[in-house]
C-alpha cells in the first residue's frame, strides 16, 4: 500500500502543486520544529472554538457509517477537527433518523477542517480512498443504503480535477482489479451537522459493540497503511 501511495501521489502532485501543495521548509532547524512538534501535540488534544476553525480550510467525505470515518481523518496529522454530518441530498436539517432509514437523499458524511501547510487536499483523497471500498455500491462494510455511499465533493474545480486524476490512477493501476469505482464526484453545496451525540462517538464510546467489531478494525486496517499520515498521538 505504501508504495502504491508514493506511486498515485506522484500523480496527483502534478496536478495539485499549484493548490493547497503540502509546504517543506528545509532550512527550520532543529529546535524550531521541536516546538512545532510539541506545539502540535498539545493542539491535538485541545477542540479549538468556531472561530479558531475558521482560518483553516475544509474538505467534505462520505464513505460509510460517519462514526468510522470521523475516527480516521481525526488521526491525520494536519486534521484540526472532524465533524460529523449529512451532505449529498437536497432535504433540509434532516435527522439521524431520517437519513438512517432512507427517508432523505443525503449520506452520512464528515467534513474535515485542516491545515494545507501540512496536509494537502490530494493527501485527505488519499486517505478516502485508503479507508473504504469504493467499489462497493451503496454500502460500506455491514451497513447497506444509499446513506452509506462513498462521495467526495469538490468545492472547485482544482479538487474536481483532484479528485478524478486519482480515481484514474486506481483504475489505472488496477487497484481493485477490473471491480468500477462507484464514488460520487459532485459539488459541495451545504453540510448538516449532526446530533451532538454522534461527534466524536468511536473516542466516547469505545465498548460500543458496533465500535469494537466494525470502527476500530477499520482505523486500524487505515492506520497501518498509512503510518506516516498519522499524528503522533494516533500511532
Amino acid at each position: 500500500m505504501k508504495l502504491l501511495q508514493v506511486t498515485l501521489l506522484a500523480c496527483a502532485t502534478m496536478i495539485a502543486t499549484s493548490c493547497q501543495s503540502k509546504v517543506k521548509k528545509n532550512t527550520i532547524s532543529e529546535n524550531s520544529e521541536m516546538m512545532q512538534s510539541t506545539d502540535e501535540e498539545i493542539e491535538e488534544e485541545v477542540k479549538l472554538s468556531p472561530q479558531q476553525l475558521s482560518k483553516y480550510e475544509t474538505a467534505y467525505f462520505a464513505s460509510g457509517c460517519f462514526w468510522c470515518v470521523e475516527a480516521i481523518f481525526e488521526s491525520v496529522k494536519g486534521v484540526k477537527e472532524v465533524v460529523s454530518g449529512y451532505a449529498g441530498g437536497k432535504q433540509k436539517n434532516p435527522t439521524y433518523e431520517e437519513v438512517g432509514y432512507g427517508k432523505t437523499d443525503h449520506a452520512e458524511a464528515v467534513e474535515v477542517y485542516y491545515d494545507p501547510s501540512v496536509i494537502s487536499f490530494t493527501e485527505l483523497v488519499q486517505v478516502f480512498f485508503g479507508s473504504h471500498d469504493p467499489t462497493q455500491l451503496n454500502r460500506q462494510g455491514p451497513d447497506r443504503g444509499r446513506q452509506y455511499r462513498s462521495i467526495a465533493f469538490y468545492k472547485n474545480d482544482q479538487q474536481k480535477k483532484i479528485i478524478e486524476s486519482y480515481m484514474q490512477a486506481l483504475t489505472d493501476n488496477k487497484v481493485y482489479d477490473n471491480d468500477p469505482i462507484t464514488t460520487e464526484v459532485i459539488p459541495y453545496t451545504v453540510f448538516y451537522k449532526a446530533e451532538d451525540y454522534h461527534q466524536d462517538y468511536e473516542k466516547n464510546n469505545p465498548n460500543n459493540s458496533y465500535i469494537r467489531n466494525v470502527s476500530i478494525p477499520r482505523l486500524n486496517r487505515f492506520k497501518e497503511n498509512f503510518g506516516d499520515y498519522l499524528k503522533k498521538s494516533a500511532h
